[in-house]
């Protein structure tokens, strides 16, 4: 349980919570016995905090988004395909407890399975620290994540749009440097077009270096047209 409290950077007051988040019906049902109680409820008490939590962010962080676009947005956050990805970034399902037909049948990475997973340690975390602590957790694993991907491709796909107008063409990143120390490493991409360096780029992540980079080409391509 350390090691899983390691990755979400939150340490539990009553591990009782992080248990019970991890314990599969199958297994609730399989030990009858012990009078388990299976994750189904912080599953539903997780989603509805999730739920809210980017609801809450997308409201206040675009402010002249219509109604239907920010529904869009939460759904895409939400989504199972969202929580998979924090779920296999958490390696979760390692810390599944899972009836012995659910294990046999490949249930640790089973979509359905970590994504509920997902929302029943949300939940767990917002019961036993409340909602600035799951606040934080949603904020690391979902909307940063979301952020950075969004960055990275605004710029990308830009420049891949402008240089396919022409058939053939062929795109490059390349890391050229990095400087400073772990904690504050600064990258440096160099963009390539059929081989030939068209634009440079720096920041404090990989993506965010690429990103400049292709933005610097998209600027200096624009310039020679």
């Amino acid at each position: 349980m350390e090691a899983l409290e390691e990755k979400l950077g939150y340490r539990f007051t009553n591990r009782a919570f992080l248990e019970n988040a991890l314990t599969h019906s199958s297994y609730a049902n399989e030990n009858k016995a012990k009078g388990l109680q299976s994750n189904e409820r912080l599953e539903f008490l997780g989603d509805s905090v999730l739920g809210m939590v980017v609801a809450d962010y997308l409201f206040r962080t675009h402010p002249d988004l219509p109604e239907g676009d920010l529904t869009r947005t939460r759904a895409a956050l939400v989504c199972e395909g969202s929580l998979v990805e924090v779920a296999q970034c958490l390696e979760l399902g390692a810390y599944l407890k899972l009836g012995k037909g659910e294990e046999a049948g490949g249930g640790r990475e089973r979509p359905s399975i970590i994504a509920d997973a997902v929302e029943a340690v949300l939940a767990a975390v917002y019961l036993d620290g409340g909602i600035g602590s799951a606040r934080k957790l949603i904020q690391k694993f979902i909307l940063d994540r979301e952020a950075e991907k969004s960055a990275s491709r605004d710029y990308k796909t830009a420049l891949q749009e402008l240089v396919q107008r022409e058939s053939g063409q062929v795109l490059g990143y390349q890391l050229i440097g990095a400087e400073g120390p772990d904690h504050a490493k600064i990258f440096s991409v160099e963009v390539d077009l059929n081989g030939i360096p068209i634009g440079q780029g720096r920041g404090r992540s990989k993506k965010e270096a690429e990103q400049n980079a292709a933005k610097a080409a998209i600027e200096k391509l624009k310039a020679g047209e």
